[in-house]
């Protein structure tokens, strides 16, 4: 299996999701701004997409993926299937309970979980009626976790990169046609979360038959494949999702501030989400199996040349992403959300959110690759410890930033804890010699950081003054945008050339 091949196809996949991201977020400022019922569906879809997060794109992977592999390199398929038959009916019915319970449980949840609300009775009953109809996407999204997990492992990469585009749909299906239904309107975004998550599971149905791992209802809680991958999920919740777990307390904080503040934070996110899902949740998929493997096959040095090569890759396409995020946060909010009830105050706003956010991106993308580095070796102390730091540092930070700087305050604290999480994990890397860097590294940065200086000239020059943006039109700016992007990856990647740097030197061979 060809890595970067792989990465390509998952990238892609996700660049689809992404795109139609931005036309949901889209769809969805331009109906209904950034205001109290916004504010309310925020809050009630922000638990419900956190445990999304943690399942599909850390925890359950981490643990799942790594025993999957051993099973099925060294126990055959039979046991295999039945392995996946015993945790698809223990996961399902375990999250059912909590989805239940969490939609009975609304009320206390809100209160935890942005107490501000409080304070506005209408807005309070608001977010807990969205949450109690979100909550059952947190059963959907388990059951779709496993058998992104088995496809994955079974180097079937497409279906579960491309299953995010189907919640996408329904959210602009939802708002454009089914809103004015509703009464209120936002009602129609909290069954666009439940009806994407029903289609994002029966999309799994028939590549599981396919390979012959459909599951089947097996109940057997003291299988020992079962209770590994238990013991070593739970630590794991907190070991991968420190950065979700942070935002959902910065929730807390942003309820007690203005109106918009709790908006201006998820747009603010919906932007750096678009290269941490393309690079980071792409990287750490198709990484995790092919670690896995060379862990269980004791293959010590090409499991530290394989990381060195994610690492490497990683640093040459996030840097320019978070510079890029950075320069052009004017740019891209206004050409984005800039229409009908979204204001130039929310552009502004949204845009410092964005600028703080930029600078821990490439700590939360580097997270996603070193992250594997333990869980492929069902080491799950060394980033549940990384973890708690990480998490108390955060909010040591939200303390110190959020008067000075108010909601821009708690994404600079997200972004500085993203790049301590990663910091410390590679030191615990380096500290047990589970990675050794390969030579190279001193000149492979020197060349990157000169692409960078001309790619940011391009950017800066190109953009012009931030107020021309929010003046043009939507036409007028999209065109702009694309212009100045497309200038400033050309000098990126020209320069990148001239300095000696070749596609083929990034081909790796998975394990």
């Amino acid at each position: 299996m060809n890595l970067l091949r792989a990465l390509v196809t998952v990238s892609g996949m996700t660049l689809l999701s992404r795109i139609l991201g931005f036309v949901r977020d889209f769809v969805i400022a331009r109906t209904f701004g950034a205001g109290l019922a916004t504010d309310a569906f925020f809050v009630a879809f922000r638990l419900p997409n956190l445990l999304r997060r943690m399942f599909a794109e850390g925890a359950f992977s981490q643990a799942f993926v790594p025993i999957l592999a051993e099973y099925k390199n060294r126990q055959g398929a039979e046991a295999t299937h039945t392995l996946v038959n015993r945790v698809a009916t223990a996961l399902g019915l375990v999250v059912a309970l909590v989805a239940a319970l969490g939609a009975l449980a609304a009320p206390l949840i809100i209160y935890v979980s942005a107490p501000g609300f409080a304070g506005d009775p209408g807005k309070f009953e608001l977010t807990v009626e969205l949450t109690r109809i979100t909550f059952p996407y947190i059963f959907f999204m388990a059951l779709v976790a496993l058998a992104g997990g088995v496809l994955n492992t079974w180097s079937r990469f497409a279906i579960p990169a491309f299953t995010p585009v189907l919640l996408n749909l329904a959210f602009i299906g939802m708002a454009l046609f089914a809103a004015p239904y509703f009464d209120p309107p936002v009602l129609a975004l909290a069954w666009a979360v439940f009806l994407g998550g029903l289609l994002q599971l029966v999309l799994q149905i028939r590549p599981l038959r396919k390979i012959g791992m459909l599951p089947r209802f097996d109940l057997n809680f003291s299988d020992p494949g079962v209770r590994r991958i238990m013991k070593l999920m739970a630590p794991a919740l907190l070991g991968v999702s420190v950065s979700q777990i942070s935002l959902l307390i910065n929730t807390i904080f942003a309820s007690f501030l203005e109106s918009g503040s709790v908006s201006w934070l998820y747009y603010a996110d919906r932007l750096m989400e678009f290269p941490a899902g393309l690079l980071g949740v792409a990287l750490g998929t198709i990484l995790l199996p092919s670690l896995a493997k060379l862990h269980a096959d004791e293959k010590t040095e090409e499991f530290s040349s394989l990381l060195d090569w994610g690492l490497r890759l990683t640093l040459l396409l996030t840097l320019p992403a978070a510079l890029g995020l950075a320069l052009l946060a004017v740019p891209l909010v206004s050409t984005l959300f800039n229409y009908g009830a979204f204001s130039a105050t929310d552009v502004m706003q949204t845009r410092s959110a964005l600028v703080a956010y930029s600078i821990g991106l490439t700590g939360l993308i580097l997270v996603k690759v070193l992250a594997p580095g333990f869980y492929a070796r069902q080491d799950i102390r060394t980033p549940v410890k990384i973890a708690l730091i990480t998490l108390a540092a955060t909010q040591l930070m939200n303390l110190a930033f959020i008067v000075p700087l108010r909601h821009a305050g708690l994404a600079l604290a997200i972004g500085l804890a993203s790049c301590l999480n990663a910091g410390l994990l590679f030191r615990g890397l380096r500290k047990r010699a589970i990675y050794m860097p390969q030579p190279g590294w001193t000149v492979f940065m020197l060349k990157l950081l000169a692409a960078l200086a001309v790619m940011g000239g391009v950017l800066w020059f190109g953009s012009g003054p931030e107020t021309q943006w929010v003046q043009s039109g939507g036409l007028e700016r999209g065109l702009k945008l694309a212009a100045v992007v497309a200038g400033g990856a050309l000098a990126y990647f020209t320069t990148l050339l001239a300095l000696g740097f070749r596609l083929r030197d990034f081909r790796r061979r998975g394990a």
